[in-house]
């Protein structure tokens, strides 16, 4: 491995075994807040919860919707169904693409 392959997979292990702890030492949570740029008790006094409503009222379509009177609110369930069914229609897609590709060989083969 290179040096710098080494050096990164050093900082993921690490990065992974504070990802694994129940708590963090006060110092390395300030270290984290000031590389993420944002302040050590919204680290301490984080709400997954609150944090999903706030993410799902501000964002809509992949766009920041900043200053805004409106309120959207995304069903989470709407978007697991919308996105299964897309994944159906592609492998639908991928299934009839694959039969056709199959006959083109086929006559190919018996042409021969």
């Amino acid at each position: 491995m290179r040096t710098s392959a080494v050096q990164k997979w050093t900082r993921q292990q690490k990065v992974f075994l504070l990802e694994q702890k129940e708590k963090i030492d006060s110092d390395i949570l300030e270290q984290v807040a000031a590389i993420l740029k944002i302040p050590a008790e919204a680290i301490r006094n984080f709400d997954e919860e609150k944090a999903m409503n706030i993410i799902s009222n501000t964002f809509q379509s992949g766009s920041f919707v900043a200053n805004s009177v409106e309120t959207y609110h995304n069903n989470p369930i709407d978007k697991l169904i919308q996105l299964h069914e897309e994944k159906i229609a592609l492998y639908e897609r991928m299934l009839k693409e694959k039969d056709e590709m199959m006959l083109r060989l086929e006559r190919l083969i018996e042409k021969r």
